[in-house]
């Protein structure tokens, strides 16, 4: 089967995704909070950006390699962390490092995936990325530090926007619970989907099990609510030194929508900011990515700058970096790409990711996506 011809875009894989995950598992992956409008600002925010072409440029040979805090990537755009990403897709959390490591892009690895460190950072190898949701306790702090660097994560993301958790009523209404409930609904929900379920059989019930191991739950724990959430704290600057003190190695501070913000982070001794609004996921407020963006970038010249929010192409991998970031992350994307076709769709997405870069990298006539940068600083786009 030709998946260009079938699955020619990551809207194809989203609708196949939609008819073979159960429905509590989708609502997961796919709501946000509130009224979900952050979803649909960041997307229309996207295509509000217009870049003009350019002719005339003779032969244009598009090149995506792209150093990122110290590394060598061969493009630039990474698999964003996920919580609960093997819920989604059994066994996500390992297809989507052996994906990272083979096509040389970043994998990040959540703290509440249902996979732990030292399974997950061998396979990604030095893609590995490791996101640290902060919790109260220093010493399982600095345990989970510890865990991650000895299992080869290379980048510690330290994820700040989520201070408490938010509604999402939609997965209020799915009853969505860690582990899953094995009630008659659910159960129905899963014999329907029986790739997915026999997939879940094999891989066995999907858990928080690094969380797990430091705090004990009796029964389900509500998704909005998990084990997770209990031994997070809210941080503030002397936690992001003390955790900046703690690790070796690149440093990224994920969360970040305000300029002054980003200006601190860079005193502080972080290594990026990583410009997003959880998706939407978090605070259904929130202005859209891409908007924010030239106004962090002013405030921070010199701090790498990491974006995400609604991607669904390299024209908007391409939008992103003309306002300013350096680097691109995409999280519920690959878990689209998942639930449509298993590894095999998570390797397509990343084909569709770079066709597309290079398809319009030709129409604006250079060779590549930090070009546009310049070209923005010129006001030339």
């Amino acid at each position: 089967m030709d998946l260009d011809l079938r699955y020619p875009a990551l809207s194809d894989l989203r609708a196949r995704a939609r008819r073979r995950l159960p429905h509590f598992v989708w609502e997961y992956l796919d709501s946000a909070t509130g009224t979900e409008s952050v979803k649909s600002v960041n997307r229309a925010a996207l295509d509000a950006l217009r870049l003009t072409p350019r002719v005339l440029q003779g032969p244009v040979a598009p090149d995506l390699s792209t150093r990122f805090l110290g590394q060598d990537y061969a493009a630039p755009f990474g698999i964003a962390p996920l919580g609960m990403s093997g819920l989604i897709w059994p066994g996500a959390e390992a297809a989507l490092a052996r994906l990272a490591a083979a096509r040389r892009i970043p994998y990040g690895l959540s703290t509440v995936a249902t996979r732990l460190p030292e399974e997950i950072g061998p396979l990604a190898g030095e893609m590995g990325w490791f996101q640290l949701y902060p919790p109260g306790d220093p010493a399982i702090r600095t345990d989970l530090l510890r865990r991650a660097k000895a299992a080869g994560f290379r980048v510690l993301v330290l994820t700040v926007d989520v201070p408490a958790p938010s509604r999402r009523e939609r997965q209020r209404r799915a009853d969505l619970a860690i582990p899953p409930k094995r009630t008659p609904r659910m159960i129905w929900q899963a014999a329907i989907r029986p790739r997915w379920a026999l997939g879940t059989l094999r891989q066995g019930v999907p858990r928080l099990r690094l969380m797990e191991e430091y705090l004990k739950l009796d029964g389900n724990a509500p998704s909005t609510a998990h084990a997770g959430y209990l031994l997070r704290t809210n941080p503030d600057w002397d936690y992001v030194k003390a955790v900046r003190d703690g690790w070796e190695g690149p440093f990224v501070l994920k969360g970040v929508l305000r300029p002054e913000d980003a200006a601190r982070a860079a005193e502080t001794g972080v290594d990026a900011a990583w410009v997003s609004n959880h998706a939407g996921r978090q605070f259904d407020g929130c202005p859209a990515v891409i908007d924010v963006l030239p106004a962090v970038r002013a405030a921070a010249p010199d701090l790498p700058l990491i974006a995400d929010g609604s991607v669904e192409g390299g024209l908007d991998i391409l939008r992103l970096i003309a306002r300013g970031a350096d680097f691109v992350m995409l999280g519920r994307a690959w878990h689209y790409a998942l639930g449509a076709l298993g590894p095999a769709g998570a390797a397509h997405l990343d084909h569709i990711l770079r066709d597309d870069l290079i398809a319009n990298l030709h129409q604006l006539g250079i060779s590549h996506p930090q070009v546009l940068q310049s070209r923005a600083r010129d006001g030339q786009l």
